[in-house]
């Protein structure tokens, strides 16, 4: 029943995932309910300054390229994990029926029904940035050329209409195509003989009219890397001579030092260039490193580099065995001149009390029939000067962390829209740097099915809020827990429980008793939610798809060499519940089809 388990708590994660709640029609409020934060509405669907497409492409390859592809064609590492096709943005399918502030509404408060968070830890320039960023994927320099000399050769009075942010936000390539060949009011038929390939070019060409820089179109170069650094070897290490060579230029930037105290005289700062082979489609490669001396400012420069356009360009420099980085930088068409983003680095600490913990969220399901499976979020800040170290004992105890006595199958998953990523010292350690945005740890354990179930809950730092969510017919009782009575969400009932504030080193005890009334969770619970939980709103936003891709890799695991499929009545409960998902068309036909066979040829093996 692994299989089946883990893709209901996948589903039934959506009830923790929303950043902030609000009060749903058929939900009665407990007593002291206090409602939450709305979700903040969005202001006017136009950007307040032109859009940085540079600036969007760093972004893009960072919070996107995961799951949307490099290229945008919907095939990033991360997407294909997922139980729902991503979508294609570099397809003219997709894209040209796509105005930018119907992306920008999305990247701004998400898709669960696609399993895409609401992307609140980017500003709204920002979102627009990486919006109109991705509305040139799907297209090319030629085509931007060619749109060019058709425009200006027949409306180039027209232009600034064109430049107009608010008009040009609400405007997919499909409307622009309209106005081109029909005209309206204030703009001539400019476009009417002009072939639809002519007319798309031109839409691609005005696109560009409302960017701050000029336009460097759906670069092939912005397959350039997924937010981890690019494994490669037999790198070199370039030596360069002072002279100046033509179509060479400078890389430079500089260290926000806020450890207290001077950086070491010998700290060294390397540069890392990547770019793309013949293959567009792969993965960029790292092609050589710089190393120079940080000047005693805090500034680098890194003289007579390639400059070729679409170059990919990241500075990182390690202190205290952590690893910072700049943002990535791309070398646009004639640049001689590229300044990285400042890497921030700080003091550190192995003192936990300088993370505050805001919250604690525990789910408890049902559906395994001899383990009750607990899923706990915990989310927290800190609001310290100083990266925090965390060392995991033996690989499974985060020492901030508690899990009840008795729990089994322990594992942790990092929130996949933290404000700033867990930085991974080794494979025991990481670091979580000062932020005023909350961060999200997600744990999952195991607890033995009894009648009965008590659960000791201790925790090291004080917790804020404690709310708890079962199914309905389990009941829980405990001194400190408030009865928010029984709560619908699309798709399943449930009962929630809250509870006061936990002192550092304390902890909350209940009993589970009862028996859900129904263990299956219907599929259309991935559909988009107006929740409320009690009073609680999550400051971190936590979603289906880390969880989705966490317990992903677990099974696989499990299911190495028949490992986690252990007979023949387990590999069939695996071939149910991917039928149950192919049927709720949460997976592709090929997807399907080919676990399907797999699962059917470790069925002959076992039997």
């Amino acid at each position: 029943m692994k299989l089946r388990h883990a893709i209901i708590l996948g589903i039934s994660v959506i009830v923790l995932s929303a950043c902030n709640f609000t009060l749903a029609a058929d939900v009665t409020p407990p007593p002291d309910y206090v409602s939450p934060t709305p979700m903040p509405t969005l202001g006017p669907l136009f950007p307040a300054s032109a859009p940085d497409i540079n600036n969007g492409a760093a972004i893009y390859v960072e919070k996107c390229a995961p799951c949307h592809g490099d290229m945008g064609l919907g095939d990033g590492e991360q997407g294909k994990q997922l139980p729902v096709p991503v979508a294609a943005l570099a397809l003219p399918e997709t894209a040209r029926k796509a105005s930018p502030a119907s992306w920008f509404t999305m990247v701004s408060q998400g898709n669960l029904d696609r399993f895409m968070p609401p992307f609140t830890s980017l500003s709204e320039q920002e979102r627009w940035d990486v919006v109109s960023y991705a509305l040139t994927l799907h297209s090319t320099a030629d085509q931007i050329a060619t749109g060019k000399n058709l425009f200006e050769s027949n409306c180039k009075d027209c232009a600034v209409k064109f430049s107009n942010l608010k008009m040009m936000s609400a405007l997919s390539d499909n409307d622009l195509v309209q106005i081109i060949k029909s005209g309206r009011s204030d703009i001539p038929a400019f476009g009417s003989k002009f072939t639809d390939e002519q007319a798309f070019a031109v839409a691609a060409y005005l696109r560009t009219l409302t960017f701050a820089l000029p336009a460097t179109p759906a670069p092939a170069s912005l397959t350039e890397t997924s937010s981890t650094p690019v494994e490669v070897t037999a790198l070199a290490e370039v030596t360069r001579d002072a002279t100046n060579i033509p179509g060479n230029g400078n890389v430079s930037g500089s260290i926000n030092n806020k450890t207290g105290a001077a950086l070491p005289s010998n700290l060294k700062v390397t540069l890392r260039s990547y770019e793309h082979g013949t293959d567009s489609n792969a993965t960029p490669q790292e092609i050589a490193t710089f190393n120079a001396k940080i000047n005693p400012d805090g500034t680098y420069d890194f003289a007579n580099v390639e400059m070729p356009e679409n170059r990919i360009y990241r500075a990182e420099i390690t202190l205290d065995g952590i690893t910072y980085q700049s943002q990535f930088g791309i070398v646009t068409a004639g640049m001689r001149e590229l300044a990285l983003s400042p890497i921030t680095v700080y003091a550190i600490t192995d003192d936990y009390s300088a993370l505050h913990m805001d919250a604690l969220q525990m789910y408890f399901d049902y559906a395994n029939e001899q383990n009750v499976q607990m899923l706990a979020v915990y989310s927290f800040t800190n609001t310290s000067d100083k990266a925090v170290i965390v060392k995991v004992k033996d690989g499974k105890e985060i020492p901030f962390i508690k899990l009840p006595k008795g729990s089994m199958d322990i594992g942790y998953q990092e929130s996949p829209d933290n404000p700033v990523p867990f930085i991974f010292i080794d494979n025991n350690s990481f670091a979580i740097l000062p932020s005023e945005s909350a961060y999200g740890l997600i744990a999952f354990a195991s607890l033995a099915k009894e009648k009965k179930i008590q659960v000791d809950q201790a925790v090291v730092l004080p917790v804020a809020e404690v709310m708890l969510l079962v199914p309905e017919g389990v009941a829980a009782e405990g001194t400190t827990l408030t009865d928010g009575g029984p709560h619908e969400f699309r798709g399943g009932k449930f009962n929630l429980y809250t509870s006061t504030a936990i002192d550092a080193n304390g902890s909350i005890s209940f009993t589970l008793s009862g028996a859900p009334k129904n263990t299956a969770v219907a599929p259309d619970f991935t559909q988009n939610l107006d929740l409320v939980i009690g009073g609680l709103a999550f400051g971190a936003v936590l979603i289906i798809a880390g969880v989705w891709m966490y317990w992903r890799k677990r099974l696989e695991e499990d299911n190495e060499e028949g490992g986690g499929l252990d007979n023949s009545e387990s590999v069939m409960d695996a071939i149910i519940a991917l039928d149950d998902l192919h049927h709720a068309g949460k997976l592709s036909k090929e997807a399907y089809k080919k676990r399907r066979d797999e699962l059917k040829n470790m069925l002959k093996r076992k039997s």
